[in-house]
């Protein structure tokens, strides 16, 4: 039965079915009735879009003042076509950003600060991801999903996994016999980004990083150690070169390749192709436990007429029960708070915990202090990365020009 004054509180604000004509709060603190929407690329998932959309209906019929639409924006297009948008002063209430987007709008002032709305401790966020919420001291988001980089194997080719960089070597090249590859990554210009986010685990896995907070490292020595690891396996012919993102994972769910690093999403996409592969993932076996992730903060624009509505379906979200339903919608995914995961869900994928696990050792796929800055930076890495691997400089040479073209465009 649908309650006209609703069992969610936003900030102390309880949620009233009086009727009104303004878009914000009553003077009584009461969010008055308001249709709002929601924008985000997973919503146009063929297999999690329809798991999201489940979580928004529920909402919707747990009380009648705030109504939230679902808006699907194509992921290609997502973030120029939002940030486009609110830049104009309009746009979506609620906007799920990939870090890089979210970064440049919490840079413009494009989102509504939440600092006296999250009360991080009382609710129990996870510190890992929730320390990358804030820009410049102001939180402007609070985790969506975090989806962390793994390693999957194929258990009929790969029984055991590898635990050291040596044995994750081994094993590749010990797996690549005929038309079976050991491991397959991106290494391409055309797929900058992906190389970008198959780079990121080697070289924070070796210790590096490709900024201190303040100041660009992409030449620091831990990094060209990590590059130079990736290279190896380059080198190695362990991967089928040239095969594009699209390739190599069906190429994974036909038994021609054994390993891959990829995020959870990856676990949905894997068992889609192929119901039938055996396959498992395990921690990625470098030297540090540090890996990339996709983080996903949700958040409010600040031309939003609805904030108060806004607000109250992000902490509807993140009450223990929903926080419970969103991660078993989102299947391999951490959400923002710690959460146990059913026994149904166990004995379908008994490796779960392996993600969760990492989630307060992951890092979003950004330069730390440079998060609006990333897409530029990025493409100068992977520019010199692929000559690199191409023969045509070391990767110590590949990464001083990185520095030095990345800090004459952006500073730092």
């Amino acid at each position: 039965m649908v309650a006209s004054i609703a069992a969610i509180t936003a900030a102390g604000i309880v949620l009233s079915g009086c009727s009104g004509s303004s878009p914000d709060s009553a003077d009584d603190g009461t969010v008055e009735p308001a249709t709002i929407t929601f924008a985000a690329s997973t919503f146009g998932d063929p297999g999690l879009g329809p798991r999201l959309q489940a979580l928004v209906d529920e909402f919707n019929a747990e009380q009648d003042v705030v109504t939230v639409e679902a808006a699907s924006v194509p992921f290609p297009t997502f973030g120029q076509t939002v940030l486009t948008q609110m830049g104009g002063g309009e746009g979506p209430d609620l906007i799920r950003f990939d870090m890089p987007e979210f970064s440049s709008a919490g840079s413009a002032g494009l989102l509504e600060p939440l600092d006296d709305k999250i009360d991080a401790d009382e609710l129990g966020l996870q510190e890992g991801p929730d320390q990358y919420m804030s820009i410049d001291g102001s939180r402007y988001g609070v985790i969506f999903d975090t989806s962390n980089y793994v390693m999957y194997y194929n258990t009929d080719l790969i029984p055991t996994p590898p635990e050291t960089f040596d044995e994750f070597v081994a094993t590749a090249k010990s797996t690549t016999q005929g038309d079976v590859y050991g491991l397959a990554f991106r290494q391409t210009q055309a797929e900058e980004n992906g190389v970008w986010q198959d780079i990121f685990n080697y070289v924070y896995g070796f210790g590096g990083q490709w900024s201190d907070g303040e100041k660009l490292t992409l030449n620091d020595p831990k990094n060209v150690e990590g590059l130079e690891a990736f290279q190896s396996l380059y080198d190695a012919n362990v991967i089928p070169k040239g095969a594009d993102a699209a390739t190599f994972r069906k190429m994974f769910a036909q038994n021609l390749v054994g390993m891959e690093l990829n995020n959870g999403g990856y676990l949905v996409a894997t068992r889609g192709t192929n119901p039938d592969l055996n396959f498992s993932v395990a921690p990625i076996p470098f030297p540090e436990r540090r890996q990339g992730a996709i983080m996903a903060p949700i958040t409010i624009n600040a031309n939003s007429e609805h904030k108060d509505a806004a607000m109250a379906f992000i902490n509807w979200v993140l009450e223990s029960d929903h926080q419970v339903e969103l991660q078993e919608a989102l299947g391999a995914s951490s959400v923002a708070t710690k959460t146990e995961r059913s026994a149904e869900a166990l004995e379908e994928t008994p490796f779960l915990p392996v993600y969760d696990e990492l989630t307060e050792t992951s890092l979003p796929q950004i330069v730390l202090g440079f998060g609006a800055e990333t897409p530029d930076i990025r493409k100068i890495v992977v520019t010199e990365v692929v000559a690199a691997l191409q023969g045509q400089q070391s990767m110590e040479t590949a990464m001083d020009n990185a520095q030095k073209q990345a800090t004459d465009l952006v500073g730092g």
